[in-house]
């Protein structure tokens, strides 16, 4: 087996560290974890972590970016093979009930969130990832206006802060409450899409879902 050069072995230990630091950061919260934590419990010295990383809000960031990334991906899964509006919305509502509100990850964002919030360049970085979130769910709004022949009331970048702004607040409250339903959401989408007059004569139908209207 060919040995690894020395960034595919730091790239390794990278990944090794996020892992570790993403499996204590959600058992065990932000706070309590230390750098010296994160090392012990992935086998390297604590020299190894700040060679990657220059900080613990460095990696907590980068624990973000991860956790982050496999929610995109599996919203884009779970959505991109639907063959209608309907079934895309419902595919989008499972996923909402079964992530929206997880109790670890959203005292993870809340907690590095506060614990950061005096910090002008990573409140910067923050706002920067929410903005990609906003992007990658613009697409989405953009991509199913065009494939399902509906619209909406606003651009899609404005829909996409509503949406995002309001799968944030869902998640805090449910973390509260689990009994508020994450179907609220879907609930929103339903009531703003508007099918065209080109997809209401393909169809016949004269709603998404029971909840939204046919625009004339």
């Amino acid at each position: 087996m060919a040995r690894l050069t020395r960034a595919e072995r730091q790239a390794r230990t990278r990944a090794q560290l996020i892992a570790t630091a993403k499996e204590l950061f959600l058992r065990d919260g932000y706070g309590p974890t230390s750098l010296e934590k994160v090392a012990e419990a992935a086998g390297f010295s604590k020299g190894a972590v700040y060679s990657n990383f220059r900080n613990k809000n460095e990696l907590c960031l980068a624990v973000l970016d991860a956790i982050h990334a496999e929610q995109i991906a599996q919203i884009t899964e779970a959505v991109s093979s639907a063959a209608s509006i309907e079934e895309r919305i419902a595919r989008l509502q499972r996923w909402a009930e079964e992530n929206i509100g997880d109790e670890a990850r959203t005292t993870l964002e809340v907690e590095f969130a506060l614990a950061v919030r005096h910090d002008e360049h990573l409140r910067r970085e923050l706002a920067g990832r929410d903005k990609g979130m906003r992007d990658v769910i613009a697409d989405l709004v953009r991509e199913s206006t065009e494939r399902f022949d509906v619209d909406v009331p606003m651009p899609a970048d404005n829909l996409a802060a509503v949406l995002l702004s309001l799968g944030i607040g869902l998640s805090v409250q449910r973390l509260l409450d689990p009994g508020i339903p994450a179907s609220l959401l879907t609930d929103l989408v339903r009531t703003l899409i508007t099918v065209t007059p080109r997809a209401q004569s393909g169809t016949g139908s004269n709603d998404v879902g029971g909840g939204a209207t046919i625009r004339p």
